[in-house]
């Protein structure tokens, strides 16, 4: 065997000492070169063996997996179709306090009606309303129109939405409420018009809304707000969610329940005509806007009830309106003077709705409705 004659880099021969060194760490390297060789094809070996195992296992049983798979999607499939199922068949608490009236069925759909072109502009000398407008009820169209989009103070046409909401949010018609003090001191320093009714009497609900459309009692709408929503503030809430459902809260929104002056408190004649349309699909609104007289339930401060009367719909129904008016409500702020909503089913057959504002007086206002049916309707 060839010796190796290991030097230095600057030729010198190793020592023997450096000779040893050396050498020992060249057959260390290589040692640990071949063990780590080794261990790299055990590692190869053992991994080629499982993966052997574990594809011959697949092979054999490939109907358990999809078995389980299966299972497992279907259970998912379950569990889904499952809550669908909950959800879908939750039904809706039922009210007969939301029943559909039997016109309703008549009415076009939605709340929205343009005044156009076709419109015409209710220029008769006979309608001295500063605003007018009439709506045709099946086709969803503006017949005739004098600024029936500007904006007003409603006056207390406010108590139809009062109505509305009250109608939808209640569960027992002869349920009671006790009239406060408060509420009274409220609608007096307001100048209210009011029922009458008196301090701790108490007051079914059903009477609370006759209350609140016929005479235009203050004191009926103040109370079916507490009762509703336990205060004034949280049913104007409510009553301001409605004209956003409605699509009217860009151009309406209110402050008070009753119909107060406010700089905030607006609408325009076409809201206040699909706030009414809305009201009369209302089977028991309906029911109270085509009322003529009512008398409230007998109580302890008034034995024999309170009698009440629409005063608009008994002074136009022996006018000559080409058909009948079933439901009115009026109202008056001075800066919007008398102001009138009526709905009408005309003799033949057609539904319509005439709001007007601005009139001098409360007859005023019943002959502007008077003259526009007259004009429009047949």
């Amino acid at each position: 065997m060839k010796r190796i004659n290991y030097r230095k880099r600057d030729g010198q021969r190793l020592t023997i000492s450096e000779y040893k060194k050396r050498r020992k760490f060249e057959i260390i390297s290589r040692i640990t070169l071949f063990c780590l060789s080794l261990i790299f094809v055990i590692v190869l070996i053992v991994s080629a063996t499982i993966h052997s195992k574990v594809k011959s296992k697949a092979e054999d049983e490939p109907s358990d997996n999809i078995d389980i798979m299966e299972s497992n999607e279907a259970s998912s499939e379950a569990s889904v179709i499952e809550i669908i199922d909950t959800i879908v068949e939750e039904p809706d608490e039922y009210s007969p306090y939301k029943e559909k009236s039997d016109d309703a069925s008549s009415f076009f759909d939605g709340y929205t009606v343009e005044v156009s072109e076709n419109t015409d502009y209710i220029a008769s000398e006979d309608v001295l309303s500063t605003y007018a407008l009439l709506v045709n009820l099946d086709d969803g169209t503006a017949v005739a129109s004098k600024d029936g989009t500007v904006r007003i103070n409603p006056a207390s046409m406010t108590k139809i939405l009062t109505l509305l909401v009250a109608a939808e949010h209640i569960t027992d018609i002869d349920d009671t409420f006790e009239m406060t003090q408060a509420i009274g001191d409220f609608v007096y320093k307001h100048d209210c018009s009011a029922v009458g009714f008196e301090v701790g009497e108490k007051v079914t609900v059903q009477d609370l809304l006759y209350g609140t459309i016929l005479p235009s009692g203050g004191d009926a709408a103040m109370c079916l707000a507490e009762y509703v929503a336990g205060s004034q503030e949280a049913f104007v809430d409510m009553m301001n969610d409605k004209l956003s459902e409605l699509g009217l809260s860009n151009t309406a929104h209110f402050t008070n329940c009753i119909g107060i002056y406010d700089e905030d408190h607006y609408c325009t004649l076409m809201d206040m005509a699909m706030i009414l349309k809305a009201a009369e699909e209302n089977k028991l609104c309906h029911e109270v806007l085509q009322a003529r007289v009512y008398t409230t339930s007998n109580t302890v401060e008034h034995p024999e009830g309170i009698t009440i009367s629409n005063w608009f719909i008994r002074r136009i129904e022996d006018k000559d309106t080409h058909g009948e008016v079933c439901g009115a409500k009026t109202g008056f702020v001075v800066q919007s003077g008398c102001c009138g909503a009526s709905y009408q089913i005309s003799n033949d057959g057609t539904h319509y709705i005439c709001v007007t504002a601005d009139a001098w007086s409360s007859w005023r206002c019943i002959y502007d409705h008077v003259a526009i049916y007259d004009a429009y309707t047949s």
